[in-house]
Formats: C-alpha cells, structure tokens, sequence
C-alpha cells in the first residue's frame, strides 16, 4: 500500500550537490559497483536488525531470515534492490539520504560503549555509496519502514540527483528498505539477469546476508550468492580441498596454491586474513602498469580489488584477501585513509608471509624450489625495500655453488655458513649465466682450496648485493671485486722479473685498465679483471643503460698469473709481438669476465698473427 500522507521537498545543500556530483561523474571507476554499495546497505540494515533484536526479539518475530532481493522490469526499466532489515523512518530517511557523506550505521556505532561495540563488529561503516545508484539511475526511490514502527508510518523517498529531494510519509505493510533505480538510457545493461548474477558473485558471493533474484519459473526465486564468508569460518572446519576451492574461485587460477595462511587478530585492530602462495606467477607479474594488492573486504563485501596498502611490492605475488571492520574509509570506500590500522595490518602481514615462506623452505624444499623458481626474482627486492625484515629474507635466499650441481638453485646462506670456514667471508660470483659461471678464472683459487663459492646468474643480483653486505655477522665478499687475501701459496710462481713484467703490462696497456698486479685469485688462466671497490658491475651498468642513462665510467685491474706461459711470454717479446701479446691477454680477460671487447676485429687480427708464429 502506497497511499500519501505527507510530502515534503527538501534542497541539497551547495557543498552537497559537489560531492554529489562528484560521486556520480567521477568517484568510481566501474559503474557495477552500484549494485554493491546497495547490496551492502542492504545487508548492514540486517545486521543493525539482528543487534536490536538482542534486546528486542519482537523484532524479528514476523520475518526471521534475512533475505536481500534483486529484481528487474524491462518494460518499466526498473531494477529494485529489497531487503528485510531495521528499515528507516521518515527523519532517519532524510538524516541518511539526504545528507551527502551521513551514515545512519555510523551514528549507531558511535552510540554503542562496551562489549556491545565487539558484539556489533558485523555492521558496516558506509558513507556515500547508495549515492553511486545516480551513475545508472536518472531517478531513485527509496520506499521503507522501522521494524519497530506501524505499517502506516512507511516512508518514500525520490531524488533525480540534481538539486532536490522529497520526502513523504506512507503506509507500508512489510519493514525493511527497497530501492528502485529508474535506469539510463546507457545502463539498460542492467536489465540482464546473467549481468546481476556475475556482479553479485563478483563483489557480495560471500555477504553474509542470501541475494535472491527471480527464478526461471515465474513468481520463483534463485539464491546467487554463496552467502558465507570461507574466511570468517573457524579454521578446524575447513579442509584443504576448501581452502583450494576458493582459491581457485577467487584467483581464476587453474593450479593449486602451494601454500596458505588463514588468521583472525582480535584487539586493538581487528582483522581476518586469507594469504595464498600460488605455484605460478600470474602473467601480469613482472608488467609496471600493474597494481598487485590483497582483496579488502568491509564486513565480507568487497571494497578494493587490488588493495595495495597491505603488503610491501616485493610480496606482490601473493594472493588473499583482508576483512576488516576498523578501517577508516574515504568517501566512496574505494580510497583508503593513511591510517595506523592500515600500517599495523601491513606489518602483521608482511610477518604472515615471512613465516609462510619459512616454513615452506624448512618443511617442503621441493615446493619452495617451484615458489623460488616463479618468484624468486620477486622476494630479492625485499632485502632493498624493507630493511627491518632484511635477515629474514636474506634466509630466504637460494643461490648457485661451487658445492652443488644442481640446475636449480638450493643453496641457502645458512647452509654456506654450515660448511664454511669460522669467520671467513661469504664468498660469491656474479655472471651471466650458469655456465660462465662455473668455468670461471676467478673460481680457480677457490678449488684449489676447497672453498666454496655461491654463483649468482640473475640479472638484478649484483644490486642486490649492493644492499645485502652482511649476514649473521659475516662480510658478503664479491670474489671479482677487490683485492683478496688467500694466503700463501696461491697464485705461485712469480719470479725475480714480476715487478718488471708488471711495469711493461701498465705501459702497453694504459688508458684501457686502471692498473696491473700480481693476482692471488689465479692457477691456470693467464688473468682476468677485477673491479674496484664501488665500481660498477656489468650487470648494474646494464641496468642503468636500460633505463636510459649513461654509467659513470670506470675502469678495471688487470690481474695476472706471472707463472702463466702467456704472461710470461711478455718479457721475452719485443715490439709489435709485445703488443699483441698484451692487448691478446686483456682481450682474454675480458671475454672470461663476460664484457664486450673493445674493438673485436683487432683482437681477432692480434691473435691470428701470434697464432701464424706459433703454427709456422
């Protein structure tokens, strides 16, 4: 029954209609959000219900199952979201809808004091976003009652979302709320059952609250939302399969997560957390327009797909979602306010997967070597961007070693340290790939004294050892870099005429190396360069050339072996042959070390004539 007591028209006020404007024009991004800022009123009002009916059981005497219904009329292109909840009356109808940014849930938070406030943590903090409806709607109507109030104190209320509102008093029989948008030209899209059905799987499958929509036998209707909340569930009552399944459901993902971690923090903040570790990266991953994040959920309804606060970058892999209901929201729900939860739930998090991670590495090797594989690259990023958690990642880490052959890389820093000699250095080598690695001449010294040796291929590895220097109290020292103590015994068989060779090498070869010595690091090759503390590596001048700027320019040391025939074929050459034996042996060094020569014809010239003295 509809039949008009009172009509009152009521103006926004000036600063009303901007934010009006702006909500409709330009604060969402995708206009099928509507649909979920008036689902999750729709469930806020049964849950304001249910609480009052914690004192007042009356309340739900007449209807006692929630229900929010969806329904649509092509020819009236209408589409009507109904519910069953607490209902307004007239004045809350124009405190509420009339008023840009008030929430009627909001004012009843703040009127509870106590343990009441933990009982009603289950309703929801809303602003503007049944104002969202305007963005499909040139004309909404919103018909209710209070569950506490007569059937003839109903109350409608209309606006074009333009400058005005009315109010007026009717009679109606059921409580609850129902909103009827008079859609568009441009949003008949709305009209289409299957284009409800996937926006409510989309954003409320897991309100807490059942969503019907008409059935496919007329005056029938279907539930379309799954209507729990997996990740509010104890945890001893769900099962693997369980936690598989909705990831699937909520990643799209095919494959099995390799790992998962379901918590609920009570206290200062309150939150419940559903992490996964996937198998494979999605194919987005490494894209710089991509924005990773966790799903936030706000009371089980979904506000931000990708909710980037929550996790450092480097844990952009992981997928799961945050539900909380102690976030201070922005005026669409959309934005997240700088807020102290949000830091405090960001830390807990990071710790979250940092334990996952661990545990994964300690307890499943094989399937931490698939996690390192895909995100490996990822996690290393970490040990730059988050400094407080820097050792843990650092255990995280898995290399290359002289020690093992594997093809893929096992090694922790824990476990070189296991094998390692009392307070020696980490030692490592960077190359660009494992082969150069393995076959290196600054690996020579290394085998001669069983030392071992972690060989690191990725292309951002140098810079991460730019930031990882230290771990457990042991110096992280670059094998090519520097000069290196041994001992004795390496690197033998200088003789009387070393000083002498080395000064010949420094005059033929200057301006090209920054000086040459006599190395420590050689057996069997004849030399190779080493790089100055603070230089530059190759792949670090990689780097800064992909992004478009110029390296500072450096130069090597050139290292010999004096016992080498090469080398020492030096001193016994004159002129032209002298050159060429010196540019031949830097050329060498710069083939082993992975850097482009400067002028490869003449090195190749250079070596042809010393080969045609030798063949002939």
């Amino acid at each position: 029954m509809t039949a008009a007591v009172a009509s009152e028209r009521f103006e926004f006020q000036t600063d009303a209609r901007q934010i009006l404007h702006l909500v409709i024009h330009s604060l969402y991004s995708d206009r099928a959000v509507f649909l979920r800022e008036l689902v999750a009123n729709a469930a806020d009002a049964w849950d304001r219900l249910r609480f009052a009916a914690l004192d007042r059981p009356e309340l739900l005497a007449a209807d006692a199952e929630p229900a929010i219904r969806i329904s649509y009329d092509r020819a009236a292109r209408t589409l009507t979201v109904s519910d069953n909840g607490i209902g307004m009356s007239r004045q809350e109808a124009i405190d509420n809808l009339g008023t840009i940014a008030r929430s009627g849930t909001g004012r009843f938070l703040r009127s509870l004091t106590g343990d009441r406030r933990r009982d009603a943590q289950l309703i929801g903090q809303f602003g503007v976003g049944f104002y969202s409806a305007f963005m499909v709607a040139d004309r909404v109507v919103v018909e209710s009652r209070r569950a506490d109030a007569p059937p003839e104190e109903g109350v409608r209320w209309a606006s074009e979302g333009r400058d005005a509102f009315t109010v007026e008093t009717i009679a109606r029989d059921e409580r609850g709320t129902r909103v009827t948008l008079h859609l568009r030209d441009d949003a008949l899209e709305f009209l289409d059952r299957e284009r409800l059905v996937a926006i409510v799987r989309r954003y409320a499958d897991h309100l807490g609250v059942p969503i019907y929509l008409p059935g496919r036998e007329a005056g029938s209707w279907e539930q379309v939302n799954d209507a729990t909340a997996l990740w509010l569930k104890p945890k001893g009552t769900l099962a693997d399969e369980d936690y598989k399944r909705f990831y699937r459901h909520l990643t799209r993902d095919p494959v099995d997560p390799l790992a998962w971690a379901h918590h609920r923090v009570e206290g200062k903040v309150e939150y419940t957390s559903l992490l996964y570790l996937p198998a494979s990266p999605r194919f987005d991953l490494y894209l710089r327009d991509r924005v990773p994040g966790l799903r936030l959920y706000v009371q089980r309804t979904l506000v931000m797909e990708r909710a980037e606060q929550f996790l450092p970058l480097y844990l952009r892999f992981v997928e799961g979602l945050v539900d909380t209901p102690d976030l201070p929201l922005n005026v669409s729900r959309e934005l997240l306010q700088d807020a102290q939860a949000v830091a405090a739930i960001r830390a807990a998090l990071t710790r979250r997967v940092l334990d996952l991670l661990e545990g994964l590495a300690s307890d499943r090797p094989d399937d931490y070597a698939v996690f390192w594989r895909h995100f490996g690259s990822v996690l290393k990023e970490g040990i730059a961007e988050d400094p407080a958690n820097r050792e843990r990642i650092a255990r995280l880490l898995r290399f290359h070693s002289t020690r093992d052959a594997a093809d893929a890389p096992r090694v922790s820093l824990d476990d070189y340290l296991a094998r390692a000699p009392a307070d020696a250095p980490i030692y490592y080598l960077l190359a660009d790939n494992l082969a150069a690695a393995r076959r290196s001449p600054y690996l020579e010294a290394f085998r001669s004294r069983d030392q071992e040796v972690l060989l690191l291929t990725d292309r951002i590895d140098e810079w991460l050892m730019a930031h990882l220097t230290e771990y457990r109290g042991r110096r992280l020292r670059n094998v090519a870099r520097g000069e290196l103590e041994l001992g004795e015994g390496v690197g033998e068989g200088a003789r009387a005429d070393v000083e002498p060779l080395l000064a010949t090498l420094r005059q033929l070869l200057a301006g090209r190396v920054a000086d040459v010595r006599a190395s420590s690091r050689l057996v069997d090759s004849p030399a190779c360069l080493v790089l100055e503390e603070g230089a530059l590596g190759a792949q670090l001048r990689r780097l800064v050339e992909a992004a478009g700027h110029t390296p500072p320019p450096s130069r090597p040391v050139l290292e010999v072996n004096p016992g080498h025939p090469l080398v020492a074929a030096v001193n016994r050459a004159a002129g032209a042959e002298r050159e060429d034996l010196a540019a031949v042996i830097l050329g060498q060094a710069q083939i082993a070390a992975g850097e482009p020569l400067e002028d490869p014809a003449e090195f190749v010239e250079r070596l042809n004539r010393l080969l045609l003295k030798v063949a002939f």
